[in-house]
C-alpha cells in the first residue's frame, strides 16, 4: 500500500514507529500465530500424546508449514476464507492442503483435533501480547534511562517549584526527573510480572470431546503441559469456551497507568519549556510555525499527549469489555480484540515521541536561577517552621501577612528574621543565610538514594 493512502496513522503518518508491529499485530501476524499454535498441537498430538506413529522426519517436515509461512502463505490462506467464511477454519483447510501436498494426507485430520476456535485464537493473542509486552519493555526502559540520565546530571541544580502553578518550596530539577522515573520504574516492574494465560480445552471448556475418545489421557495435564511448554505461555482451566481475558485487562490496566504516567510527564516537560526552564534543540531545516519564523514548539510532547490518551480510550474499553461474554461465548470479543495492534500503534507511537523529546532538551540555567532570585519568599515556610519549635506567636499568620500576595525583598525577610523576640541569635545568623538556592532540603539526596536502590 502506498502509505500517503493510508487511512489509519499506523500504515500512513507514523508507519515509521509501527511497521515493527506488523508481524505481531496485522492480519497475517495473526494468521502466522495461528498456523504456529495449530501446527504446534499437531507436534504435541504425535509426540506426547502419541496418537499415531509419526516419524521425527515427519514432524520436522510439519514443522516447515510453520517455518516456511510468509506472506504470500496467508495470501493463500485468505483465498480459502472467502469459501469459508471462517478465518479459523481457513488456516486448518491450509494445513491439510500442504499436509496433503507433503504425501501426509492419512494425517490431516489430526489438524484442528477437539479444539474449538477460541483454542486456536486465544493461544494466538496471547502469544502476540507476549511479544508486544516485549517491544513496549523495550520503548519504556528507554524512556526511564533518558530520565535517568537527566536525573544524575541535574541532581543538584535547584528549581523553584510550582503548586497550583504558583512559586513553591525550591526543589532540584534532577529530583523531578527522578519522581517520573520511579513512577515508571513501579509499571515497568509489575508489566514483567503479569501471566500471560492460555487455555486449550474444547468447545466448552471442558474437555468433552478430549475425554470422549481418550479416555485414558489425564487432559488436565495435556493441556497444562503443552501451553506451558510448547507455546511458553500459563495455562488457564477455567473457562467457558473463551479465555476469559481476565490477564488481558491486568496488562492493559498496567499499561493505562504507563500511559498516564507519561501524558503527565508530556504535560509538565510541555509547562518548563514553556516556562522556559528548558531550551530545546533547533534542527536545521525544521520549521515552529507557518507564520512565526522564531518558535520552537514542543511538538514531541504534545504527540505524545495526544497518541497516549488514544491509547488509554481503547484500552479502558478493551480491559472491561473482554471480561464479558454472554453465557459460554458471544462473538463480541473477537472483534474488540483486533483493536489490539491500535493500542500498540498507539503506545509506542506516544513512547517513541517521548524519547524524541527529551533528546531535544537541555537546561536553562539562567532563567531558572532568575526564577529564585525573583521569589525569596519561598522562604517563609523555612521561616514559620524555625518560629513555631521557638515559641514565637502566630508564626504562620505573621508571614502570611508579610508574603501572601505579594513580592518581597531579602533585606524584608533578614529585618522579619531580626524582629523576631524568642527565636536565639545563632538560629537566626543561620535563617540570614538560608537562599531559595539552598533551600532544596534532601533533594539531592534522594536523587541519589534513588540510584542506590536500582
Amino acid at each position: 500500500m502506498n502509505s500517503i493512502q493510508a487511512i489509519s496513522i499506523f500504515d500512513g503518518r507514523y508507519r515509521r514507529y509501527t511497521k515493527e508491529l506488523n508481524e505481531i499485530f496485522s492480519e497475517y501476524g495473526l494468521i502466522k500465530h495461528r498456523v504456529f499454535v495449530e501446527i504446534q498441537w499437531l507436534k504435541f498430538l504425535f509426540r506426547e500424546l502419541a496418537v499415531e506413529t509419526v516419524s521425527e522426519e515427519d514432524i520436522q517436515r510439519i514443522d516447515s508449514i510453520f517455518s516456511d509461512f510468509n506472506v504470500d502463505s496467508a495470501v493463500e490462506v485468505k483465498e480459502i476464507e472467502k469459501e469459508t467464511n471462517h478465518d479459523v477454519k481457513a488456516v486448518e483447510y491450509y494445513i491439510k492442503q500442504k499436509l496433503t501436498e507433503m504425501g501426509m494426507a492419512h494425517l490431516k485430520e489430526w489438524v484442528h483435533f477437539a479444539c474449538t476456535s477460541d483454542d486456536i485464537n486465544n493461544t494466538s493473542y496471547a502469544l502476540m501480547v507476549k511479544e508486544g509486552r516485549a517491544k513496549l519493555i523495550g520503548d519504556i526502559s528507554a524512556v526511564i534511562e533518558q530520565i535517568e540520565s537527566y536525573a544524575k546530571e541535574y541532581k543538584g541544580v535547584p528549581m523553584m517549584s510550582r503548586t497550583h502553578g504558583q512559586p513553591a518550596t525550591p526543589t532540584t530539577a534532577g529530583k523531578e526527573f527522578v519522581n517520573y522515573a520511579w513512577r515508571l520504574r513501579i509499571e515497568l516492574t509489575n508489566l514483567k510480572l503479569l501471566y500471560v494465560h492460555a487455555k486449550m480445552n474444547g468447545a466448552s471448556g471442558n474437555f468433552n470431546a478430549h475425554q470422549f475418545v481418550f479416555p485414558d489421557i489425564n487432559w488436565i495435564e495435556a493441556s497444562e503441559k503443552f501451553i506451558s511448554q510448547y507455546l511458553g505461555l500459563t495455562p488457564i482451566l477455567y473457562t467457558t469456551q473463551i479465555n476469559p481475558n481476565n490477564y488481558l485487562s491486568e496488562i492493559l490496566h498496567n499499561l493505562i497507568r504507563t500511559a498516564s504516567t507519561i501524558i503527565d510527564l508530556d504535560r509538565d516537560m510541555w509547562g518548563y519549556i514553556s516556562l522556559g526552564y528548558f531550551k530545546q534543540k533547533t534542527v536545521p531545516g525544521e520549521v515552529g510555525s507557518s507564520t512565526m519564523p522564531h518558535k520552537v514548539n514542543p511538538i514531541d510532547f504534545e504527540n505524545s499527549e495526544g497518541n497516549m490518551g488514544m491509547a488509554i480510550s481503547i484500552m479502558e474499553h478493551l480491559a472491561v469489555k473482554l471480561l464479558n461474554s454472554r453465557f459460554q461465548r458471544d462473538l463480541t470479543d473477537s472483534t474488540v480484540l483486533r483493536n489490539l495492534g491500535a493500542v500498540w500503534g498507539y503506545l509506542v507511537i506516544g513512547l517513541q515521541s517521548t524519547i524524541k523529546g527529551l533528546n531535544k532538551i537541555g537546561i536553562n540555567h539562567e532563567v531558572i536561577e532568575n526564577d529564585l532570585e525573583a521569589n525569596p519568599e519561598l522562604l517563609a515556610e523555612a521561616i514559620q517552621t524555625v518560629m513555631r519549635v521557638y515559641k514565637e506567636e502566630n508564626p504562620y499568620e505573621k508571614l502570611k501577612g508579610l508574603t501572601r500576595g505579594r513580592r518581597i525583598s531579602v533585606d524584608d525577610i533578614s529585618q522579619f528574621v531580626d524582629d523576631l523576640e524568642k527565636v536565639p541569635e545563632a538560629v537566626k545568623a543561620r535563617m540570614k543565610k538560608l537562599t531559595v538556592n539552598n533551600y532544596t532540603g534532601l533533594a539531592e539526596k534522594l536523587v541519589e538514594h534513588y540510584f542506590s536502590k536500582i
